[in-house]
């Protein structure tokens, strides 16, 4: 995976080539317009992230904020990271549904949604997904992925 070490957002665009820089910004407005309220955007994990703060949520496994979605321009792919798909199978059923109906081929791992151009990107399933899931169910979901036997 390629990283960044910018500390913002603003500064990991800039690294970007033009044409990368212009994917990158059209995907982030569009996870922007359709997030819902408490999430907060930054850079981690050397991706523009979209977390609930520590503040606000700070019992997490691994002393960092509990992710919603992530967004990267990898070295031949553009990867959007959308949890809300990973923790929710009828999300990832709605994206798999939505890319099938359009005569789109779905690249999507565990949460890991790859594309190498803008137009692969169905972006109104990408928007219904986004806007699925508010933060207090987010963290309910993870809270129900921790609890062991």
């Amino acid at each position: 995976m390629v990283g960044s070490a910018a500390t913002t957002v603003e500064a990991y665009l800039a690294e970007l080539p033009p044409e990368r820089r212009e994917v990158i910004a059209t995907v982030r407005a569009l996870v922007n317009a359709n997030l819902p309220d408490g999430y907060v955007e930054g850079m981690n994990w050397g991706m523009v992230s979209w977390e609930i703060p520590l503040s606000r949520y700070p019992v997490t496994y691994n002393k960092q904020p509990l992710i919603y979605a992530a967004l990267a321009a990898q070295k031949n792919h553009y990867a959007l990271y959308l949890m809300c798909a990973y923790a929710d199978s009828q999300n990832e059923r709605d994206l798999r549904a939505a890319y099938a109906a359009a005569g789109l081929k779905l690249d999507l791992g565990k949460s890991c949604l790859r594309f190498r151009r803008l137009d692969a990107l169905l972006q109104s399933a990408v928007a219904a997904a986004i806007a699925s899931t508010p933060p207090e169910v987010h963290i309910a979901r993870y809270e129900a992925s921790r609890v062991r036997d």
